[in-house]
């Protein structure tokens, strides 16, 4: 276990609070919380956030916030700031991330980009459940976020989808849950290496 504990934080994107999303976030997470990482889950359902306003607020004040009436945005920032690793999860609505999942990355990450990189060199990873198809889609929507903000991106054993309709149904994606495990296990090594800690899986 690592004496150092650095925070990761998950972003639920779903309207589901327990839903498929919040399952597939889970197993990642268990597998970095194994390996010694402080891991907290943030559930966007029945806080809905409103898109960006494009008023320039955030680019004015550089005080690494939205200027809108708070929504829990600036929170959701906040523990952004606060956190080594960030997983944010969606459920597939028409081929596409949630509103909320939109929301989320395209206020934090206008914020982040006004005050000169808020999340530049953390680790990032999306988490996408789908019913059938659009999951890669969703998968590249939340990447984008990712990547203009000079984040780092592991990888895992397959894209990171799980398939599954109804509440819970997709822990019966054995292929799914497998590539959340690997994808926990390779951002728990990713971050071990930035942070020159020792090698989680050996500790």
């Amino acid at each position: 276990m690592m004496k150092e504990k650095l925070k990761i934080t998950a972003f639920n994107g779903s309207a589901r609070k327990d839903g498929n999303t919040a399952i597939l976030l889970r197993t990642a997470l268990e597998a970095l919380s194994e390996r010694g990482f402080d891991t907290e889950l943030v559930q966007l359902s029945g806080k809905p956030l409103r898109g960006c306003a494009a008023c320039g607020g955030c680019i004015r004040n550089k005080d690494n916030k939205c200027v809108l009436p708070d929504d829990g945005l600036n929170g959701y920032v906040a523990k952004m700031r606060a956190s080594a690793g960030i997983l944010i999860g969606s459920p597939t609505y028409f081929a596409d991330v949630s509103s909320e999942t939109k929301a989320l990355i395209d206020r934090a990450g206008y914020v982040g980009m006004a005050n000169g990189g808020l999340f530049r060199r953390k680790a990032g990873a999306a988490v996408v459940a789908v019913r059938r198809g659009g999951a890669i889609h969703a998968f590249d929507t939340i990447n984008h976020f990712f990547t203009i903000g000079q984040m780092i991106i592991p990888g895992s054993n397959y894209w990171n989808v799980g398939v599954g309709r109804q509440p819970g149904e997709v822990a019966e994606d054995k292929e799914g849950m497998k590539t959340m495990r690997v994808l926990g296990e390779n951002m728990a090594w990713l971050l071990a290496k930035l942070h020159g800690l020792p090698d989680p899986d050996l500790c």
